[in-house]
């Protein structure tokens, strides 16, 4: 287990040229990192390490990607960024919906990894200021409990992950406002990169299918808004 005074990465990757350069720039940052090249015994080191964010490549041998993100979620949840090579929309919604929380294709800029490891750890933070109000918010079918950080749709449960909760959440601040992508990526993921906005993209994809396509609204050139009730 890491100094608890320390944040700290677990690094699934078995390209050992792409763990060297991301566990040394980790690192760097102050953060302790333990590296795993194979699935099944990260899932081992996943219980030991305790760690704050997993770095998690979807393809993997010993244990593919994609299980190990949904096991270590029902273990134990923890912000994930999950690292593909793959660019299908398919797949990247299967990732998100198995519990990662963000994503980034490869190649990917060393930086805005760090980036991102950095916001999900502050998103965490301030998870009590997002839900805080202990209210109900219904638009249409939907039901939004902030306390308890569950979403019903028709009264049945819908499987959010954490980060399309908050994006959810943010939208139904103001039903009917169109929040712009970047403004939208810099409220939920804490940082704002224009070429990164796809992001945003995807989670609003995996939204409609959870919730159905009709929930939350695309206002073309601009952003997204949440339909209001009717």
């Amino acid at each position: 287990m890491a100094n608890p005074q320390q944040r700290s990465v677990l690094l699934v990757e078995d390209d050992e040229t792409i763990a060297r350069a991301v566990r040394d720039r980790l690192a760097a940052e102050g953060f302790a990192v333990r590296v795993e090249g194979d699935g099944g015994r990260a899932l081992a080191a996943y219980a030991t390490f305790e760690p704050d964010v997993v770095v998690l490549d979807r393809l993997l041998p010993g244990l593919d990607g994609l299980e190990l993100c949904r096991r270590m979620q029902a273990a134990r949840p923890v912000p994930v960024l999950m690292l593909t090579a793959l660019s299908e929309e398919t797949d990247l919604l299967v990732g998100l919906g198995v519990g990662a929380d963000d994503y980034m294709t490869k190649p990917f800029s060393m930086r805005e990894l760090v980036a991102r490891v950095h916001a999900l750890l502050r998103r965490v933070e301030r998870a009590t200021q997002l839900t805080a109000g202990d209210s109900v918010i219904r638009v249409g079918e939907v039901e939004i409990d902030t306390a308890e950080r569950r979403v019903y749709v028709r009264g049945a449960e819908a499987q959010l992950t954490r980060t399309e909760f908050d994006l959810l959440r943010r939208l139904a601040d103001r039903p009917g406002q169109v929040y712009e992508r970047e403004r939208l990526l810099s409220d939920i993921w804490g940082f704002s990169e224009a070429a990164a906005t796809r992001t945003v993209d995807s989670h609003v994809r995996a939204l409609r299918k959870k919730l159905g396509p009709d929930v939350v609204r695309t206002v073309h050139g601009v952003g997204y808004a949440l339909a209001k009730s009717p």
